[in-house]
């Protein structure tokens, strides 16, 4: 499972695999764009990484977190660039892709959707196993969408299997 948190800036993915109740971290880190590029080569660079991560890894399935509105219209408006890139090499990777907001994340990781940055970071690292918070925050962001998205998946077969 391959989440993604996606920026301009900074893109964060992070790979988690499952195995019965185990989540296990495979891989994270940052997809950096230089602000020296014109936008068209951010983005550029941003569709080429998730894409070689998608070939490399071989997921099975991608969560992209949502876009959550923004004071700065022009921020929001280049997020909101960088992660329809991402949806778009991740649907030429052939992979489904699933999208949560902020909130269901937060609930899905944490089980409070008010939750902080720091509570996020020390449950991502708690249900992982891993001994240290991953860093930079977009990676740890991006391994908290992929656990959302197993956690879904997991509830979504069990009321399946109760019908």
């Amino acid at each position: 499972m391959l989440g993604i948190d996606p920026g301009t800036a900074t893109t964060g993915y992070g790979i988690v695999e499952a195995s019965g109740q185990e989540l296990r971290a495979l891989v994270s880190g940052v997809i950096r764009t230089s602000p020296d590029q014109t936008l068209s080569a951010r983005l550029q660079g941003i569709h080429g990484q998730i894409r070689q991560l998608a070939e490399e890894w071989q997921p099975d399935e991608a969560a992209v977190e949502e876009l959550f509105f923004s004071r700065n219209v022009r921020t929001a408006m280049n997020v909101g660039q960088a992660r329809g890139v991402a949806i778009l090499a991740l649907a030429d990777a052939g992979l489904s892709i699933a999208e949560y907001t902020p909130l269901s994340i937060k609930q899905a990781v944490t089980g409070y959707g008010s939750a902080d940055k720091t509570q996020m970071q020390e449950m991502v690292k708690l249900l992982l196993g891993l001994s240290e918070i991953p860093r930079p925050d977009d990676a740890a962001d991006a391994l908290a969408v992929a656990i959302c998205h197993l956690h879904s998946a997991r509830l979504k077969k069990l009321s399946e299997l109760a019908r």
